[in-house]
């Protein structure tokens, strides 16, 4: 009898795994904004009254230039949102964020005003890495904020392991790393033998702010200043931390399981 109503209640349930990116995309929360854009239109000459308020230093200005705002450092405590005069800096609510390059988190310059999203691997990695995907997930100084967003990924909801993604115990049995945390140096030693104990060809992820850029411990001289300082990384996935949804689409983007640009 337990065994029948335990079936009718699931049967009830039905299907709770969304269907992103199949189907339309789960809203993000008011808090959270989602991407930014920077206007250079709009940035008023020898107007520089976001760039004092940044925390961890994302914001300059050189003169005659309009501000060049780097994602890869931002927090995204909105605080340059409320401070910009002429609103040249807002918020998008657009939970797509991942580049393949460094280069590609700074916006600002004309052309340059929103995130060049991630292309796919080539060819002959996605032929490799498309269909079964195991990752190590290394937690190289991080607060567990980005860490806890990763693991959200294995709940029901996201059940990340329907794209053929799973994460693993050893770098032994990954195909890459995905790095966590600013890169203390304590970790450094470590995070250098985890690279070198995944097989090649393998790929590396940087997760968040600190393993980006360093986040709120950007310049300290106990952090690396992110994973790329330590070893060769293929995608940057910004955030403080990065949602759920942000790190998902980076990962199938870098698979070449969604287009490079979908409609919002």
């Amino acid at each position: 009898m337990f065994a029948l109503e335990t079936i009718a209640h699931r049967l009830r349930q039905g299907c709770q795994t969304m269907s992103y990116p199949d189907g339309p995309a789960p809203a993000l929360p008011d808090r959270h904004g989602g991407a930014l854009r920077v206007d250079s239109a709009r940035c008023a000459a020898g107007c520089d009254a976001c760039v004092p308020v940044c925390p961890t230093r994302a914001i300059t200005r050189l003169p005659g230039q309009p501000v060049a705002l780097d994602l890869g450092r931002c927090i995204f405590c909105s605080a340059c949102v409320e401070a910009c005069p002429p609103h040249a800096i807002t918020q998008t609510n657009d939970h797509r964020m991942a580049v393949r390059g460094r280069g590609d988190l700074v916006l600002g310059k004309p052309g340059e005003e929103e995130v060049r999203l991630a292309a796919a691997l080539d060819e002959k990695l996605r032929k490799l890495f498309g269909r079964s995907l195991r990752l190590r997930q290394v937690s190289a100084g991080g607060c567990n904020a980005c860490e806890a967003d990763t693991n959200v990924l294995g709940t029901i909801g996201w059940d990340l392991g329907r794209f053929g993604i799973q994460f693993v115990a050893s770098p032994r049995h990954a195909d890459g790393l995905l790095i966590t945390g600013a890169v203390s140096r304590n970790m450094e030693l470590a995070l250098k033998k985890s690279y070198d104990a995944v097989p090649p060809p393998k790929i590396v992820i940087a997760v968040g702010a600190c393993a980006i850029a360093g986040g709120p411990f950007v310049d300290h001289p106990q952090v690396c200043n992110g994973a790329a300082a330590v070893v060769p990384v293929d995608l940057f996935i910004p955030g403080c931390p990065p949602h759920p949804l942000t790190i998902l689409d980076g990962l199938l983007r870098l698979l070449g399981r969604v287009e490079r640009r979908l409609p919002p």
